[in-house]
């Protein structure tokens, strides 16, 4: 029996070159979704070590962990009591029905991405949705860097060239200053989201945009964060500020419910002195006193459609979009 050592394996590959196993797989088998950077670094890794591909090696990229992780960048206590993620999440689930996939519900800060990195681009799952990024979060450039396809819910506000699938988040918060205008009221202000969420830039410019084409001031602004306690403490600095306002489009259903509590305790009627118009069309919004007038998105489509567009991926499908956005519509009710 001869005492060569074996050749290089392709766990040495992949920690010479610094990507994960299956990136190594990926860049063997001649995969689109690695990126460029990572791509030359296992061709170098290849070429210094004398690397040969085996069959099984040439084969790994084929196997699959059969799960798929939704991560969601925030404190979990807001993950659970916000009806946004809960709606996104039954979309994932009911798109994944029969797939024999699991699904990881994972949570993270940017103070802790790279552990989670190391994690999901080593082979444990096979691709990732990517729900809640706030300001230039790298995110989902790191988790395309190690290879593993992904797909973000939302426009991400860092440019980064990954799928993302969104709601018409301008069109919609276009409607509610039309609809607002249209009944007359002329002090109208919003309750906008985070700004550094592109969700809270676009429904903010949305807003704008209606107000602007009528002529009308937008200079009521103030920014929520997407609580009711948000939406409690805006409307409050706005009736300070403008105790002549008489409309308000709310950029969250939940903050809207917080914005009415302020409403009532002022003695505002609504809509007779405030017209109020939210955005989700939850069911925060047919229950609200009164019931609210909302721009309704697809919180479930949004899930599901994030799902096909990351299974569509994993599956090889050609000609993917790079983007798909779900329209939104306004839902009339008592409060506007």
């Amino acid at each position: 029996m001869s005492g060569r050592r074996p050749g290089p394996r392709i766990e040495e590959v992949a920690r010479v070159a610094g990507v994960s196993k299956s990136t190594v797989s990926r860049v063997i088998n001649g995969e689109r979704h690695v990126s460029a950077r990572s791509r030359d670094a296992v061709h170098r890794a290849i070429a210094g070590l004398g690397y040969r591909p085996n069959h099984a090696a040439q084969t790994l990229a084929g196997s699959r962990a059969n799960a798929i992780a939704l991560v969601v960048s925030e404190h979990g206590s807001r993950v659970l009591s916000d009806p946004f993620f809960a709606g996104v999440l039954r979309g994932v689930h009911a798109e994944l029905a029969g797939q024999r996939t699991q699904l990881l519900l994972m949570m993270t800060s940017q103070t802790d991405n790279g552990d989670l990195v190391a994690y999901l681009g080593g082979g444990h799952v096979d691709g990732a949705l990517v729900v809640s990024l706030h300001g230039e979060d790298p995110l989902p450039r790191m988790l395309r860097d190690t290879g593993l396809p992904l797909v973000v819910c939302g426009r991400p506000l860092a440019g980064d060239c990954v799928p993302f699938v969104d709601a018409d988040n301008f069109n919609g918060a276009l409607l509610a200053a039309r609809h607002l205008i249209s009944l007359g009221r002329t002090r109208i202000a919003t309750i906008a989201g985070p700004a550094d969420m592109a969700v809270g830039a676009d429904r903010l410019s949305g807003w704008r945009r209606g107000l602007s084409s009528a002529g009308i001031a937008a200079d009521l602004v103030v920014h929520g964060d997407f609580t009711p306690e948000s939406g409690a403490v805006a409307m409050a600095q706005l009736l300070d500020r403008a105790p002549d306002v008489d409309a308000v489009f709310v950029a969250a259903d939940i903050m809207a419910l917080g914005a009415l509590q302020v409403l009532h305790a002022r003695g505002r009627r609504i809509p007779g002195d405030v017209a109020v118009v939210g955005f989700d069309d939850s069911a925060l919004a047919s229950t609200a006193v009164p019931p609210l007038t909302t721009v309704r998105q697809d919180v479930e489509q949004l899930g599901r459609t994030m799902t096909w567009r990351l299974l569509a991926e994993l599956a090889g499908e050609d000609g993917l979009p790079p983007s798909v956005l779900l329209p939104t519509s306004l839902v009339l009710r008592s409060s506007a």
